[in-house]
């Protein structure tokens, strides 16, 4: 079971090569008088932590916390790329500064949403046996207060194979699991990492296969781990999806989640971060790598080096089909995760709708109700009384199935988006917190009755009510079921 209500639990330590990322974009009308080239006139310019930076703000955007440890300039461009990170929360950047080299900026040309150029300024040489060292001492000393470390490979000089060997060797003394996005084809230098996540042509460079079809994926998955001592391989393969190959398990292949590519920019950044948080929440590879596919699905439809959220990853994945498909107990979220998801999905202009109930034997009455209840907002949460508040209300022989079974039917519903356990006898605590804009009851409760709605109302928000099905209730099921029993 995936367990969303972790993530905000969850820190990883970043460490990798740092750059600014620069998107100037404009319209080409002409060419060049002066010489066979396109003339772009140019209309915006947008910067973005790119790089390494790129995945602390992916693991950002997932709710969990990151310390990024990079390397920078003494130039405008490393100022600019602190600045951007600091907007960022729960990102902590623990920059080295580097005396003789500058920061690396990519610059990307983009005439009518096309890219076409790009121009990088970057010194990718080695760093010093001395830069070296601050960069080790810095690493070693966060490990230990961190769930997860990855290291962000761009082939920039900053993670040279002493760096590597000396910060995987430390994390495995403090039992930390290591993730890599590689750039080398040596993978000697990852040994003892948890996993690497190389893409087509890096795999084909260590192994010598293109790992075009499944068979060929799971034999150069499988040649990796037998060459480097490394414990996983997830290799990325566009648009055929993801292989998974694990020590002890067989491979697992994922089918791509892309519905439409817009740009690939950072897609990588995005992998390694939805890793690195679900593995820090304790769930499996195979379920770490469901997540990374669906929030590679969702950020290459999106330009530029961008991100994506908790709520479009939930949203991702409780309406996957493909083989990578997520149970529906991934839609149960936590009483401290809740407000956190109610807020994202609002920042992308959605109405919230709730509604609760026991929902002890779902029959037709409770369908009808959440489907009128879906009916009238964008996204549905459903309140769940805890198994411990149900006896008080129903009775010791109450509840017939449990508080997990029962939220688990909820979110197999299609028009469910979320479920959420409270052990109160009533969820106005919940509705305070999740500030519905829409409270959805049984028409059996008159408004004034109603528990939240002077809260709903009071936000402007409005409280709706539905008519009950005649005869469908759980107790009437129960007593028509005791009757036949004698």
């Amino acid at each position: 079971m995936l367990d969303y209500l972790r993530f905000s639990e969850v820190k990883v330590l970043c460490i990798g090569d740092v750059m600014l990322d620069c998107f100037i974009s404009g319209d080409v009308g002409r060419i060049s008088p002066e010489g066979p080239v396109p003339v772009m006139c140019a209309r915006s310019e947008e910067y973005f932590a790119g790089g390494a930076a790129n995945v602390a703000r992916n693991i950002s955007s997932l709710g969990a916390s990151c310390t990024l440890l990079g390397a920078i300039g003494k130039d405008s461009n490393g100022t600019k790329l602190f600045e951007l990170l600091n907007a960022v929360h729960d990102v902590s950047a623990k920059f080295v500064i580097l005396d003789k080299r500058p920061t690396t900026i990519k610059t990307r040309f983009l005439g009518h949403g096309q890219q076409m150029l790009r121009v990088d300024f970057e010194d990718a040489s080695p760093i010093s046996s001395e830069e070296e060292d601050r960069v080790i001492s810095t690493a070693v000393s966060l490990i230990g207060s961190h769930s997860v470390v990855i290291l962000s490979d761009y082939a920039k000089g900053l993670l040279s194979e002493r760096v590597v060997k000396a910060i995987i060797a430390a994390c495995r003394s403090e039992g930390k699991p290591v993730i890599i996005d590689p750039k080398t084809s040596d993978f000697s230098r990852y040994a003892g990492a948890a996993i690497v996540t190389p893409n087509q042509k890096e795999t084909q460079a260590v192994t010598g296969l293109w790992p075009d079809t499944d068979q060929e994926a799971e034999l150069a998955g499988e040649l990796i781990l037998s060459r480097f001592g490394i414990e996983a391989v997830l290799i990325t393969r566009a648009e055929k999806g993801m292989t998974l190959v694990e020590r002890g398990h067989q491979p697992f292949h994922i089918r791509a989640d892309a519905k439409e590519v817009f740009d690939v920019v950072g897609a990588g950044d995005t992998v390694i971060a939805a890793l690195a948080v679900g593995l820090g929440s304790h769930i499996s590879r195979a379920d770490a790598a469901r997540i990374a596919n669906a929030a590679a699905g969702i950020v290459v439809g999106k330009k530029g080096t961008a991100t994506v959220s908790v709520a479009e990853l939930r949203d991702a994945l409780s309406h996957d089909t493909s083989s990578g498909e997520i149970s529906p107990s991934d839609k149960l979220v936590a009483w401290q995760d809740i407000q956190a998801l109610t807020q994202d999905w609002r920042s992308d202009d959605l109405k919230v709708g709730f509604t609760n109930g026991c929902f002890d034997i779902l029959h037709v009455g409770h369908i009808r109700l959440l489907q009128y209840a879906r009916d009238n907002c964008d996204r549905l949460i459903v309140g769940v009384n805890a198994d411990s508040s149900v006896k008080r209300l129903k009775g010791p022989a109450r509840p017939i199935n449990t508080e997990f079974d029962r939220a688990e039917l909820l979110g197999a519903l299609a028009f469910v988006d979320a479920v959420v356990v409270f052990e109160e006898d009533t969820p106005l605590e919940l509705i305070q917190m999740i500030r519905p804009d829409v409270l959805v009851k049984g028409a059996d409760y008159t408004v004034d009755k109603i528990v939240g709605a002077d809260v709903v109302l009071g936000d402007g928000g409005k409280v709706v009510t539905f008519e009950i099905v005649p005869g469908k209730s759980t107790t009437a099921t129960i007593a028509r079921s005791q009757e036949r029993a004698v």
